[in-house]
C-alpha cells in the first residue's frame, strides 16, 4: 500500500501535495520547533482536521517533508555527478558549484532545514542523519578524493561536508547577508557563486596536485 509521502507524489495537484509543498516552506522558514501544524493548514486553506486526516501528526509531516527533501537532494546530486562524470577536477567542480548553488537558491527550505537540523534537536530518528555521510561519499568519489569502491576517509567526506556547509550558508543566508552587503537578489547570488568558486576550486586544486607531487615515483 502507498505510503502518504508516494500518494502526494503522485498526484502534486492532491491535497496531501498540497500539504506537502506548505510544509517544506513552512518547516523550512520556522524549523520544527517554529513551526505549527495550524500555520501549515492555514497556508494551504484548510482546517487543521483535514491536515491531520491527510498526514497525522506534526512529527509524521516533518518526517515526510524531510524524507522528501533528502530524496529531492539526491536526484539532484546523481544529475550532477551524470554532468560532471570524467571531466578534469577544476571543471567538475565549477560546473558542480554553479548547479547546486541554482538548485538551493530555487529550493531554500533544503539548505534551512539541513542547516536546521544540524544545531536543533528533535525527537525524531530521521533517515537524514543516514544519507549525509552516503551523499558526502559520492561527491568525494565524484570529485577524485577517494577511489570508485570502497571505503571514503573521514577527511575526504569533511572536506566535501565544508564545501556543502559553505553553500547552505550562503543560501540559507541570503535575506540576512543581502541586508549587509546592500545588495538586489541578482547580484548576491551571482556574486555567492563566484565567492564560492574563488574559495573553493583553488583549494582542492591545489591538494590534488600536492597529493600527486608527493606521491612515490614509479621505479619501472
Amino acid at each position: 500500500m502507498p505510503s502518504p509521502l508516494q500518494k502526494a507524489r503522485q498526484d502534486p495537484e492532491s491535497m496531501k501535495a498540497r500539504i506537502l509543498a506548505a510544509a517544506r516552506r513552512i518547516f523550512g522558514r520556522f524549523g520544527f520547533h517554529g513551526a505549527t501544524t495550524r500555520i501549515i493548514a492555514q497556508e494551504v486553506g484548510i482546517d487543521i482536521s483535514t491536515l491531520y486526516y491527510h498526514w497525522g501528526d506534526k512529527n509524521d509531516l516533518y518526517q515526510a517533508v524531510i524524507y522528501d527533501i533528502s530524496d529531492d537532494l539526491g536526484r539532484q546530486l546523481a544529475r550532477v555527478e551524470k554532468k560532471i562524470h570524467g571531466r578534469p577536477l577544476a571543471e567538475r567542480l565549477d560546473i558542480a558549484l554553479g548547479m547546486m548553488t541554482d538548485y538551493l537558491f530555487e529550493h531554500p527550505e533544503v539548505s534551512n532545514l539541513i542547516l536546521l537540523r544540524y544545531f536543533s534537536k528533535t525527537r525524531a530518528e530521521l533517515t537524514w542523519d543516514h544519507k549525509v555521510p552516503e551523499f558526502a561519499s559520492g561527491i568525494a568519489r565524484s570529485m577524485g578524493l577517494a577511489g570508485e569502491d570502497g571505503p571514503v576517509s573521514t577527511e575526504a567526506k569533511m572536506r566535501v561536508m565544508g564545501m556543502m556547509m559553505a553553500i547552505y550558508n550562503f543560501v540559507a543566508g541570503e535575506e540576512f547577508l543581502r541586508s549587509m552587503l546592500d545588495t538586489d537578489q541578482e547580484t548576491y547570488r551571482s556574486q555567492a557563486k563566484q565567492t564560492l568558486r574563488f574559495l573553493l576550486i583553488p583549494a582542492f586544486v591545489q591538494d590534488q596536485e600536492q597529493r600527486r607531487g608527493s606521491a612515490p615515483a614509479d621505479d619501472t
